[in-house]
């Protein structure tokens, strides 16, 4: 009450008051906007998935096809959330949209399959490849010990942990520095031979290479989750995400042309190490700068991950969805850190799970089966509200391409990897029961809810949070 009588005092103490108020401040202004992007989509997949995007694919020629297609459709998916970024101004991405547009549960279920196993999983998964280019120099021509590995690994994500719980103006300048660094690793294009033998294609296939390729382009939608953060968001929001999405499809293009300039097909798929073998043959004098060079581009990707997906979190806890502590922010850093805290103990957990590199599969199914029903969502919502006012608005026909291609890409990871895919399904499913009994209708026992309410409140004390004070949005 008195920091609300205060702000009608006076212009200079208003200015002081909204210094001391605790929200969450527009500070994300476009070239921040667009290195959260490629920052985050340019990690280990550039490096993993050409060999699978071939494998599948048969040829030179089809592959590049294949790289092309996903990030036209990968920026069909982008210009979706546009729209979606701009029509709904609440942080929290595919969470708020499936909110408003398909009602509470599959939000809840997002929340529950994305914090408990996918992030966890994706976050170890890039924090190991981070781990295994800083310690693979070192031992070669050996295997490098895989307890070094995860050492590492956990160093890695324990790092960008601390920088976006320490400062939001730290966590989106490292990666900046991050994405500079990525964009300009070098690469020769001379020489290149073009392929399109069809020999080894099969259709059965042909949708895994996409599959591999798409995973790849993983992580444009991170920059919705933090909108009630990007300054005039109508405008930065479509901007970054068209042109981001365009520069690394015509990035990852011209990678994949520089690997085959170096590498038979034969060769590509027997290398478990691409950017190594290419860096080799085509630039030996610095071949010791890119497994570092990697690394980074790997610590970039997390970092943008964990700046991103912690909002979703926060916004489910400001909307009741997840305990309250997790809407609150650091009353002097101005950071969401119960929400970033959260995910470091259970990407540990999976640092340490030795079958880490199953989980790919189990990840891009949950993403892309929520991907499609946010989309869905977008096409019933403008359908039931045609006159609501969309800043941005996508054509029809690729948000319906978008939207169709994504549930055939979850038809097919259900052919070709039952076991992951059915257990990420059934995982999804167990979110059904903890929703009606703890969001629906609260019936945990009153204990439960008296010692939850003492924990909560010693956790508020012990990290020194509070809620927003103001409503920014």
């Amino acid at each position: 009450m008195e920091r609300t009588q205060r702000k009608t005092e006076g212009d200079g103490k208003k200015e002081g008051t909204d210094e001391e108020v605790v929200h969450l401040r527009r500070q994300i202004g476009l070239l921040p906007a667009v290195s959260l992007i490629i920052g985050t989509v340019v990690g280990s997949g550039i490096f993993i998935a050409p060999k699978g995007v071939l494998m599948n694919s048969g040829s030179v020629g089809l592959s590049l096809l294949v790289w092309a297609l996903c990030g036209i459709l990968s920026l069909f998916g982008a210009l979706c959330f546009a729209e979606l970024g701009t029509s709904f101004t609440k942080s929290g991405g595919q969470y708020i949209y499936l909110l408003e547009t398909l009602g509470p549960l599959p939000a809840f279920l997002r929340l529950w399959i994305e914090f408990l196993f996918v992030r966890p999983a994706v976050a170890a998964y890039v924090s190991l490849a981070f781990g295994r280019y800083v310690v693979e120099p070192f031992f070669e021509p050996c295997e490098p010990p895989m307890g070094l590995i995860r050492l590492v690994s956990v160093l890695g994500v324990t790092f960008v942990t601390v920088v976006n719980c320490w400062s939001v103006t730290l966590a989106y300048r490292t990666q900046i520095a991050l994405t500079f660094v990525k964009m300009f690793r070098p690469g020769h294009t001379e020489n290149f031979q073009n392929g399109f033998e069809v020999d080894s294609l099969t259709l059965d296939r042909l949708p895994l290479a996409f599959y591999n390729g798409l995973y790849a382009y993983g992580g444009w939608f991170y920059l919705n989750c933090v909108t009630e953060e990007v300054i005039n968001p109508n405008r930065n929001i479509p901007l970054a995400i068209t042109s981001s999405m365009v520069t690394v499809t015509i990035l990852y293009v011209l990678t994949n042309v520089a690997y085959y300039t170096m590498m038979t097909p034969a060769e590509l798929l027997l290398s478990d190490a691409v950017a190594m073998t290419f860096a080799n043959r085509a630039i030996q004098t610095i071949a010791p700068v890119i497994p570092v060079l990697v690394a980074l581009s790997c610590l970039g990707a997390l970092n943008g991950g964990l700046f991103g997906s912690p909002r979703m979190l926060f916004v489910g806890g400001r909307e009741g969805h997840w305990p309250l502590i997790f809407s609150m922010i650091h009353i002097r850093r101005q950071t969401p850190l119960p929400a970033v805290m959260f995910q470091y103990p259970l990407a540990m957990l999976m640092i340490f799970n030795g079958e880490i590199y199953q989980l790919i599969n189990f990840v891009s199914f949950s993403r892309w089966f929520f991907i499609a029903l946010t989309t869905l969502g977008m096409l019933i919502h403008r359908h039931r509200f045609p006159l609501l006012p969309r800043p941005f608005k996508v054509p029809v026909l690729i948000a319906v391409t978008f939207t169709v291609a994504c549930f055939f890409i979850v038809g097919m990871s259900l052919f070709s990897d039952p076991f992951n895919t059915g257990a990420s399904c059934f995982l999804t499913l167990t979110g059904i029961p903890v929703y009606y009994v703890t969001v629906h209708r609260f019936r945990l026992p009153k204990r439960c809810r008296r010692v939850f309410n003492f924990c909560s409140k010693q956790m508020q004390i012990l990290l020194e949070v509070a809620q927003q004070e103001i409503q920014t949005y």
